[in-house]
């Protein structure tokens, strides 16, 4: 059972990747894999109460990750319903194709690590529908935001998730973390991009500007502004209310929501139900991409399965024995394949396999805020951009964009890999720099 799951694995990864030649959706062969691999590991001989212990316990943090996508979006809808991204767009007033590529990558780079790169991607897809029209130049510009929202959620303790569990788990600092991946971050930013600024020309076209009547009642622009800024406020409070009170991200994002909607039903209470139903959160959660979100616990559900199997951790136990981490040397190259690996599996629980596999030392590589917990930080953060299904970022931008698999790896994985590899030079030679050699 333990090859039959991994056998099953893989059918239901080329299923996802070959959605479209199959004509098979994507969140159906995600789900059908999720459960079918727990379904082998209890036939496997995996004892009835410890299978549904492991289960609703990864469950949990499932579902954490899935209110946290589920609210997000919630929160970007609203926003976009009350025009409240026009504020901006209408800000932004070039369309030259690599004005508006820098411009859209520098905002996603900041935004993620400020907010993280799940929310950044969801905020940055509604903003790109208002500025570029043509479908595959829109998809070429959302292929460069997973990029930038990975490489600047690398850096940030609260942009991605694999970052902000080695600083809650001490193996670094804020400050550290910062200092040392800011750079690689950036360099992992900009080869893809300055790739793309001399292989791009042109003007993009708009699409036709939306009347603020649209939903079939005058929202005011002093609604919309406030809209919006309530909207970017209660995503930025949730890594704040996660800080001061140590809840899961999903609790911030909640109550994030939550305060919205009163918001915007004390807004529009005098109006008509029609009114309220229609741009209210009500009518918004009828429009939320579900099967984007069914596609999330699918494969989540399938990469936790791997990990209590016990797959994930032998895999990492694979690298350390075969590569070996005694050295400046084995630490790059190990660090480097998990962020390879990162991109099929998910870097959660390969992180995670790896802070079991190496406890804190007082000195030495695995001391804290050393060499390999932040070169994995980089790693397993950046890593995810080489496939569309690498990263939260990526799945939630295949979803809102229905961004084909095929096209992904054709259009954008070579530029993901130049981003990936020039970064980790960047980082190695940052640290000859500072420590007088590199190995």
């Amino acid at each position: 059972m333990y090859l039959l799951m991994i056998a099953v694995f893989i059918l239901g990864y080329a299923a996802i990747a070959f959605e479209h030649n199959l004509k098979i959706d994507k969140a159906a062969a995600a789900l059908v894999t999720g459960v079918l691999c727990w379904t082998f590991y209890l036939f496997g001989g995996a004892e009835l109460h410890e299978a549904e212990h492991a289960l609703l316990e990864h469950l949990s943090e499932i579902s954490g990750i899935l209110f946290f996508l589920l609210g997000a979006m919630t929160i970007v809808e609203v926003v976009d319903a009350h025009e409240g991204f026009a504020v901006i767009t209408d800000k932004i007033k070039t369309k030259n194709v690599r004005s508006l590529l820098w411009t859209v990558s520098i905002l996603t780079f900041f935004f993620s690590a400020i907010l993280d790169n799940l929310t950044t991607s969801i905020v940055m897809i509604s903003l790109l529908r208002k500025l570029v029209k043509d479908q595959n130049t829109r998809w070429l510009f959302a292929g460069v935001v997973v990029i930038a929202a990975n490489a600047g959620g690398a850096f940030s303790p609260i942009g991605d998730v694999t970052t902000t569990m080695l600083w809650i788990g001490g193996q670094v600092t804020t400050m550290n973390i910062i200092a040392y991946i800011f750079l690689p971050s950036v360099v992992c930013m900009l080869v893809p991009l300055l790739y793309l600024t001399f292989t791009m020309k042109g003007d993009v076209e708009r699409p036709a500007s939306e009347s603020t009547t649209s939903h079939g009642v005058e929202i005011s622009k002093s609604e919309q502004i406030t809209v919006l800024i309530a909207g970017v406020s209660g995503l930025l409070f949730v890594p704040i209310f996660k800080t001061v009170t140590h809840l899961p991200p999903f609790m911030g994002m909640m109550l994030s929501l939550g305060v919205i909607w009163l918001l915007t039903d004390i807004m529009h209470r005098h109006k008509s139900p029609n009114v309220r139903r229609s741009i209210g959160v009500l009518g918004v959660l009828r429009k939320v991409d579900t099967p984007s979100v069914l596609f999330f616990l699918g494969i989540l559900l399938a990469v936790a399965s791997l990990q209590t199997g016990g797959q994930l951790n032998d895999l990492a136990k694979a690298l350390d024995s075969s590569i070996g981490t005694d050295s400046q040397g084995g630490i790059y190259l190990v660090g480097s394949i998990i962020g390879v690996l990162s991109a099929i599996v998910d870097n959660v629980p390969l992180v995670a396999a790896s802070m079991g596999m190496y406890p804190i030392a007082e000195v030495g590589y695995f001391a804290q805020d050393d060499l390999f917990w932040k070169f994995l930080a980089f790693c397993a953060g950046t890593g995810g951009s080489l496939l569309i299904i690498g990263s939260a970022a990526g799945v939630a931008v295949m979803g809102l964009e229905r961004i084909p698999f095929g096209w992904y790896l054709k259009k954008i994985s070579f530029l993901a890999l130049l981003g990936y590899v020039a970064g980790i030079a960047a980082y190695i030679l940052q640290r000859y720099i500072i420590f007088g050699s590199a190995f």
